[in-house]
Formats: C-alpha cells, structure tokens, sequence
C-alpha cells in the first residue's frame, strides 16, 4: 500500500521564507507543501515580544485547522529565537525553527571575526547571544541588527531592487577591520536576507563566506522525517500552494515571481494583524 504523502508547512512573515522552502523541496519532492507568509503583520520587528507570540500562535492555530500540516517550518530568525517553545507547547506536531547559524560561523572563521546580520529583534533576543556565548566565545562577533534588509530583499524579489548605495549603506557595519585582521564570515540570519545574496557578495568590501542556514534546515527536516521519500518508486512533485494574511502587495510580478519557484497556487486567507490574538 503506497504512504500517505506528508504534508510540510513553511511559515514566515513575508517572502524570506522562500529560501527555505525551496531547500525543503529539494529535500522532500514527493511532499505536499504549503508556504504561508503573515505577510498582514510584516515585518515582525514592529512587534513586542508578547505581541509577537501571540500572533505567531493565532495565524498557526488557523493553518493547522485548515491544512493539517505533518511538519512545520518556521522559516523566520526572528519568531524561532522566541516562539518555538510556545509552538511546540500548544501544537501536537514537530517543529523546526532557522536560528542564526553561529556555530557553523565559528567554525569557519580564520580570523576569529564574524558578524550576526540579522533584524533588529533577532539581534537583541537572548537566544542569539547565547549561542554566541556558547559557540562563538572566542571569535569577535559583531551583532548587526538591520531595520531596511527585509524589506529590500522583498523589493528585490518584487523585480524593484534598492539602489546599491542603499544596500551597502545597510551590509557596511558587518566589515570590521583592525590591525589583527577582518571579517571573513558573514551570518545571514534573517531569511529574506538570501534573496540579496547576489548583490551583496558584489557589493562587499572584501571577500567573505556567507552562511545561509536553509540547507542545515531543510536537512533536520529529512531527520525528523525519518529519511526521505520512502518509497523506492519515483513519486510526481507534491501540491505546493502560497498562502498570504493580507496580499496587499500581491500584483502580477510576485505572482510570476512565485510560480518560478514552483508555487503557481496562491490564496489569501485574510487575517489582519491584532486578529485573534487574545
């Protein structure tokens, strides 16, 4: 008897997510796959901690009612490094976070000089410094908290990127020279921030390896799984399906931009921010 195909949840605030999810379906084909983007309370960043929870848990409560996800992914820095507990709390399903990939910076430094580019509510959350305290103690570590890069990388994907100036006025304080050496690594730990990669390798001061944590991602996603697609038969791709709060910006170059990268199908499911929150 052929299994049942699993259904895999994506979740972020806007389109950063994309990044992960296209490495999750690199991982899974065979899986049926829902992104779902609050795009009505975007960006995060504008919301208290409290706040922050609570719509986090509002919007899942209704996509696990209406989707019934096996899996979620919360392809967002800045709801993992305070939401997760919460999640996996209230919901009977696994959950995997993308926190700043700090460890693997470490490991790849020479210089013992990285930096954390991040928003400002990932940089200030005591879940990052702590996995800079605890993998990155002996590396000079520059927290970068950027108010603009989100929205630039959603320009970006929109097909109405920033000016350069304007982009490398936002990637300068990641540069850090001095007369023991410079930044050789860069943390991208936002998920929007991938959508940029190009632009910003071109417009670094210096040469830098840039870590995106969505492979490491999609992989715990594959080990909770239990394994990729089972079944020795090839299976056709999943259902894919793109799921919007509030699709204001939601014109015919992102819907063209969305089914380049395999989701053709997309709904609005209005949830306006302050919603169901309480």
């Amino acid at each position: 008897m052929p299994s049942r195909t699993p259904c895999i949840l994506a979740f972020d605030s806007g389109l950063g997510g994309l990044t992960v999810f296209s490495e999750l379906v690199k991982a899974r084909p065979d899986a049926n796959f829902v992104y779902a983007a609050d795009d009505a309370a975007f960006p995060y960043g504008g919301l208290s901690e409290s706040e922050l929870v609570a719509r986090v848990l509002a919007v899942m409560e209704r996509l696990v009612v209406r989707h019934a996800p096996d899996l979620a992914v919360i392809a967002c820095n800045t709801a993992s490094t305070l939401v997760l507990p919460h999640l996996r709390e209230r919901f009977g399903l696994p959950f995997i976070g993308t926190v700043p990939a700090i460890k693997p910076a470490a490991t790849t430094s020479r210089s013992r000089r990285i930096s954390i580019l991040a928003t400002p509510g990932t940089v200030k959350r005591d879940y990052t410094r702590g996995l800079v305290e605890a993998y990155a103690a002996e590396c000079q570590v520059a927290l970068v908290g950027s108010q603009r890069l989100a929205g630039f990388a959603e320009a970006e994907l929109r097909g109405d990127p920033v000016s350069d100036a304007e982009l490398a006025a936002e990637l300068a304080p990641c540069f850090v020279e001095d007369e023991g050496g410079r930044t050789d690594v860069v943390v991208l730990a936002c998920t929007h921030y991938p959508l940029l990669a190009h632009r910003l390798r071109r417009l670094a001061p210096w040469p830098v390896a840039w870590i995106d944590p969505a492979p490491a991602v999609a992989r715990r996603m594959v080990d909770v799984m239990h394994g990729a697609d089972p079944s020795p038969a090839p299976h056709p791709p999943g259902e894919r399906l793109a799921v919007f709060t509030g699709g204001r910006g939601l014109d015919s170059a992102l819907r063209a931009a969305l089914a380049r990268r395999g989701l053709g199908q997309v709904s609005i499911d209005p949830f306006p921010l302050g919603a169901g929150e309480h």
